[in-house]
């Protein structure tokens, strides 16, 4: 008896198996990923509205690289030698792992601050190549965060800038910052990042150098650090803004950027369409639709800063 129930347990796992396999010539999406599993859900979800059901007619080759960037080429390299139809990618390390990886597979990346200057696209209007995507427009979102500190801190004189050299969109980023600063009679102290171990030191000098306010660029080391982000940030009591918004619910005090929702549901679009037949590089660059703006009125007051009412007006989320 006990040999029947076994032969039968075996029997629905092998059709559970089965079952869970993609059906031959089912287009596979290889997933290059730096940030944690999770991030990756809203394309999931707007493929589902599109009309694609993994295991049916898509399916997923998933590679995490859970903030360990130097694993990206490798993970890259597998998802070429599987021979994906399709890879879509988040933030410059992934994305230009992939291209270095392949020069046919078509490439789908996310939230790229500039990937005209970063060299993965000829222009946004005609990319070219095997590359489009969404961009997150850093540059002007990075300017747009030393006038938000500056309103908030009429008397700035000294900002604190965290980037990573390796980052493709960094350079121009922060060269326009340094240029807004000019303007705003502000001096920029650039600080480098080029892994997580060094933010508790950098912060210290940043205090040592007495600034007055900081901005971080957008990048996965930063994203994937968001609550140590806040945390030293309030330990060295600086007002700081950043282009996440989730950096605000974790104690930060503001938040801007384009909507990173909205950004991946563009990103499935392109996918949806490069299934259908259409070249990558005929695609232009989706540019942001939709901007949020948060505050945490509660690191305010404990900074002792006032956020004036023009900014409290156009806010999308408050935290009191």
């Amino acid at each position: 008896m006990t040999l029947i129930r076994a032969a039968l347990v075996a029997l629905v796992l092998s059709s559970v198996a089965v079952a869970a396999e993609p059906a031959k010539g089912v287009p596979r999406i290889g997933v290059l990923w730096p940030n944690p599993p999770a991030t990756f859900e809203p394309i999931r979800q707007r493929l589902s509205e599109l009309g694609y059901a993994e295991g049916r007619n898509i399916s997923f080759e998933y590679r995490w690289a859970e903030g360990r960037l130097g694993d990206l080429p490798e993970l890259a390299a597998e998802l070429v030698r599987l021979k994906v139809d399709l890879i879509v990618t988040l933030a410059p390390p992934a994305t230009i792992a992939a291209k270095n990886a392949t020069q046919t597979i078509p490439i789908v990346f996310v939230a790229i601050g500039d990937p005209v200057a970063g060299g993965l696209v000829a222009s946004l209007a005609r990319p070219g190549g095997n590359l489009t995507g969404t961009t997150r427009m850093l540059s002007e979102m990075s300017v747009k965060h030393l006038e938000f500190l500056k309103q908030t801190v009429p008397s700035l004189s000294r900002v604190a800038i965290l980037w990573n050299p390796t980052n493709s969109s960094h350079g121009p980023a922060l060269k326009a910052v340094e240029s807004a600063a000019t303007l705003h009679s502000i001096q920029v102290q650039s600080f480098e990042v080029r892994s997580p171990a060094e933010l508790t030191g950098i912060f210290t000098a940043i205090g040592r150098a007495r600034a007055g306010g900081v901005l971080f660029l957008a990048d996965p080391i930063f994203f994937i650090h968001l609550d140590r982000m806040a945390e030293l940030a309030a330990e060295n009591r600086l007002p700081a803004v950043s282009n996440f918004t989730q950096f605000v619910k974790l104690g930060g005090l503001m938040g801007y950027a384009p909507s990173l929702r909205d950004e991946f549901r563009q990103a499935a679009g392109h996918i949806d369409k490069i299934l259908k037949g259409a070249k990558a590089g005929d695609l232009p660059v989706e540019q942001p639709t939709k901007f949020e703006l948060a505050i945490n009125l509660k690191t305010a007051k404990a900074l002792g800063v006032t956020i004036p009412q023009s900014l409290l007006l156009t806010a999308d989320q408050v935290i009191e």
